[in-house]
């Protein structure tokens, strides 16, 4: 079995202790020791898109050393044999670009193993495609919608028409009958947009709308992620707009699940009143007040989620090329699936098992939140070559 060459062991540089309020004593947990709930694998490459923060760094056609239609079969294999089937996600690149994912979503649905796809907005998302995906057993399908308006979204996605046609394809995932899951970065350039983002989500039938706040890697290192405050911001509007019937999940962002947990044991009124407990600033507010424009009065609780996975901690992600990571934005090369066995990476190597027993260093280390929340292990990684390293993106202070 491949590891990683233990540079993520060393200790990040600590910062200054500040007294925190409102912590809970969080245990930690061990529901994912023996299975992911979710493998990512990115079937490919190939991509039509030129998507600004694209992690994989996606091209218009395959890369050299993508698992054939035979690997990815062992694969599928491989992952059945968990004492619990996780949820295969298939990703890209584009996915739709690979001939053989019919055949692929066959035979995972065969072994037992729940379908999801995450295909780009392309000509190849088409009703056919569609029906064939449903007849083989696929039942939920993701799409991104990074903007309100045309010129935010295909600013993001380089691709003129993207937007109306973002919104076509929602329409139609849901007629198809897919449970649809719509995916938003979460970057300075559309952070404003968020509100009007939900009212799209909300008003296209979207079970679950997911936010992937930006870590910088791949061509993402060029966009302006948020500051710490900003972000505590809109974790407490995600709080809000989970209580329009939406799920609403956030990846590398996790501190969201520390919100969640205050704003439920607080019943703090939304708005000003929210503003002045938390210490919030204006984005929170512009947001807030938007929310209640587009979408009214809140409908249901709130679902925003307060307990899941992380990097590593319930994921395992699968590369185009069998290598396998914590997840898709901490590339750190665990082993590969053309020679190791998934199952025993994800059970016994040190890095997965310190990131699932949170053996974090820095403020994540001292958190008492560390278990619901544990900050993102790919920003700590990319910000300090320490994937165990303090979440520099989380604007909390333990004491």
């Amino acid at each position: 079995m491949a590891h990683t060459d233990g540079r993520y062991m060393t200790e990040a540089p600590e910062r200054p202790r500040a007294s925190g309020a409102l912590q809970a004593p969080g245990p930690r947990g061990d529901r994912f020791d023996d299975a992911p709930l979710l493998v990512f694998w990115e079937t490919t490459k190939a991509c039509d898109l030129a998507c600004r923060h694209c992690r994989a760094e996606a091209s218009p056609t395959p890369c050299a050393g993508e698992l054939t239609t035979d690997e990815g079969r062992r694969l599928v294999r491989q992952l059945s044999h968990f004492m619990r089937p996780p949820v295969l996600v298939l990703t890209g690149g584009d996915v739709m670009a690979r001939a053989d994912v019919p055949s692929l979503v066959g035979t995972a649905h065969q072994a037992g193993l729940p379908v999801a796809i995450a295909p780009s907005v392309t000509s190849r998302l088409t009703d056919e495609a569609l029906d064939d995906l449903a007849a083989l057993g696929a039942r939920s399908v993701s799409v991104s919608l990074d903007g309100a308006r045309a010129g935010t979204h295909e600013g993001v996605r380089g691709v003129p028409g993207h937007f109306e046609a973002t919104l076509e394809a929602m329409a139609r995932l849901t007629a198809h009958g897919f449970r649809l899951q719509v995916n938003t970065a979460v970057m300075a350039a559309n952070a404003e947009e968020l509100a009007d983002i939900a009212g799209l989500v909300v008003g296209a039938g979207a079970t679950s709308w997911e936010l992937f706040f930006l870590v910088q890697v791949g061509r993402g290192t060029t966009e302006a992620a948020l500051s710490p405050e900003a972000n505590e911001d809109v974790a407490h509007f995600l709080w809000e707009a989970s209580s329009y019937g939406v799920v609403v999940r956030t990846v590398e962002g996790p501190w969201a699940r520390r919100v969640a947990r205050w704003r439920r044991e607080d019943q703090v009124l939304p708005g000003e009143q929210t503003a002045r407990r938390y210490g919030l600033g204006a984005l929170y507010s512009q947001l807030s007040d938007r929310l209640a424009e587009v979408l009214g009065a809140p409908r249901t609780p709130a679902r925003l989620a307060t307990s899941g996975t992380r990097d590593g901690n319930g994921t395992l992600f699968v590369g185009f090329d069998g290598t396998l990571q914590p997840a898709g934005f901490l590339p750190l090369a665990l082993g590969n699936v053309k020679r190791d066995s998934a199952v025993d990476v994800y059970r016994h190597h040190p890095l997965l098992l310190d990131l699932r027993h949170g053996r974090f260093h820095g403020r994540c280390g001292r958190c008492s939140y560390s278990d619901i929340c544990g900050g993102s292990r790919a920003r700590a990684f990319a910000a300090s070559g320490d994937p165990l390293g303090e979440d520099p993106a989380c604007a909390y202070q333990p004491a």
